[in-house]
């Protein structure tokens, strides 16, 4: 986990001591393991998962099934409580996203493109439930990143395809609701479909989510939860963002059979079936930026919460919060000084270049560009699964000497904005947030600390 020791020595490295801390209270709130230990817990014989109590006596046999970057910790909170109660199980996670598990088997798969680890443990998943009887329990672990563990193609479409498909839609700016709506209509387990398999057992969904809103159906591609979107709504977004020529006919012949009819739409809402499923939400982006909130308080910040639903370009998502913290710094703004100015969300960021990065070191990389040479002040962006995009990096640190000292190094930050090649610059400057995985996965938390002349001691946590 990141140690805020490491910015010793650092340009403004008190504020990015401070910027460590309030990150890893924000993580430590949204351990999955504790979120389901704190709504799940066994009575005698019963299983209350929240308000609702299950009868072990009445039930022939329990399993555990899931997905996402959170899912083993979450798997592992179960076999606490259950123990011996567990027959089996399988989840899938992210290569390196482990812990322990004695009764339930863990797969660890690609992320975010799908491979084949992935397909097989989806097929065994899929396999496991529809062995599943009305006098069965089935219990489900999703978190972010369950899109990409669990593919199961559709019927014509390659696991490759698939993947092109997603890396494309990735690419394009689209939002994770967006690529999810498709990767529900290329699937045989998204959209609804784990809990069809799973009927006529009873279901219980424990979710961890990093989608903001919140909405169960977007969650991992919402495999347990009905789906509002359809096939036309599919075929629209392809072609709102120009991809129709470029994917895989397989691909593009699939969704328009679909969009005429000619295949069966994903489970909707209303359905018999989701009378024996029953969702609980375990933990979210507020929680970890309400603990941010917490922290910051506690090390002598006046705090600002701006929104736990920040979407949209990362870059220009960052002039936004660079934009409040200006008004702050000229004591004109909502927060005085010393000022904690936060946002919770989800980014997009369209690739224009062939650069490595994520949305998070993009967001950092232009609020460098927008703070060069204004001192005292501190810019992170942090996912708070440990990683940011297709890299080993969890985001980036930056403050208003940054623009400089890349310069000093050869790099031009504008032109690495330009070309998406956040990670590089980065890594020289050694301002990448480095954690590994961090085994929680809610929305991506974004930060400004503004000092003054005198920062106040810090008060007691």
């Amino acid at each position: 986990m990141l140690n805020d020791e490491l910015f010793v020595g650092k340009p403004a490295a008190r504020l990015r001591r401070s910027a460590a801390q309030i990150i890893i209270a924000a993580v430590e709130a949204v351990d999955p393991r504790k979120a389901v230990r704190r709504v799940v817990r066994l009575r005698g014989a019963s299983l209350w998962v929240g308000s609702r109590a299950y009868d072990l006596l009445r039930t022939r046999r329990l399993v555990v099934v899931g997905g996402g970057k959170a899912a083993a910790p979450m798997a592992a909170a179960l076999e606490d409580v259950l123990g011996p109660h567990i027959a089996g199980g399988l989840v899938s996670v992210k290569y390196g996203h482990t812990t322990p598990l004695s009764r339930i088997e863990l797969v660890e798969a690609g992320h975010p493109l799908p491979d084949v680890a992935g397909q097989r443990a989806a097929e065994a998943m899929l396999q496991l439930v529809r062995e599943a009887g009305k006098d069965d329990l089935v219990l489900c672990v999703l978190s972010g990143g369950g899109s990409a563990l669990l593919p199961a193609p559709a019927a014509g479409i390659t696991l490759g395809e698939k993947v092109q498909a997603t890396d494309l839609l990735l690419k394009s700016g689209a939002t994770i609701g967006e690529v999810n709506t498709v990767r529900k209509h290329l699937s045989r387990i998204k959209g609804g479909q784990l809990a069809m398999a799973a009927a006529p057992a009873k279901l219980v969904v424990l979710v961890l989510s990093d989608v903001v809103g919140d909405r169960l159906d977007a969650i991992a591609s919402g495999p347990t939860s009905p789906d509002p979107s359809t096939y036309v709504d599919a075929l629209a977004i392809v072609d709102r963002y120009g991809l129709v020529s470029r994917l895989p006919s397989s691909v593009v012949t699939h969704l328009r059979q679909g969009a005429r009819g000619a295949i069966p739409e994903t489970p909707k809402p209303g359905a018999p079936i989701f009378r024996r499923v029953h969702p609980m939400l375990v933990g979210n982006g507020k929680v970890a930026a309400t603990a941010a909130v917490r922290k910051a308080k506690a090390l002598g910040f006046r705090s600002l919460l701006l929104t736990t639903t920040l979407e949209g370009e990362a870059r220009e998502a960052a002039r936004v919060l660079l934009a409040v913290a200006r008004e702050a710094g000229a004591a004109q703004g909502p927060v005085k000084l010393p000022a904690c100015i936060l946002a919770g969300g989800e980014t997009t960021v369209t690739v224009r270049g062939t650069g490595k990065g994520g949305r998070c070191q993009e967001f950092a990389l232009s609020a460098a560009l927008a703070l060069a040479e204004w001192p005292n002040i501190v810019v992170a962006a942090f996912g708070t699964d440990g990683t940011d995009g297709p890299t080993d990096a969890a985001g980036a640190m930056v403050d208003g000497t940054t623009r400089e000292r890349a310069r000093a190094l050869g790099f031009d930050l504008q032109r690495a904005l330009d070309t998406n090649d956040a990670y590089p610059v980065f890594g020289a400057l050694t301002d990448l947030i480095l954690t590994g995985p961090t085994n929680t996965n809610v929305n991506d938390l974004y930060l400004v600390l503004v000092g003054s002349d005198r920062l106040p001691r810090p008060r007691a946590s």
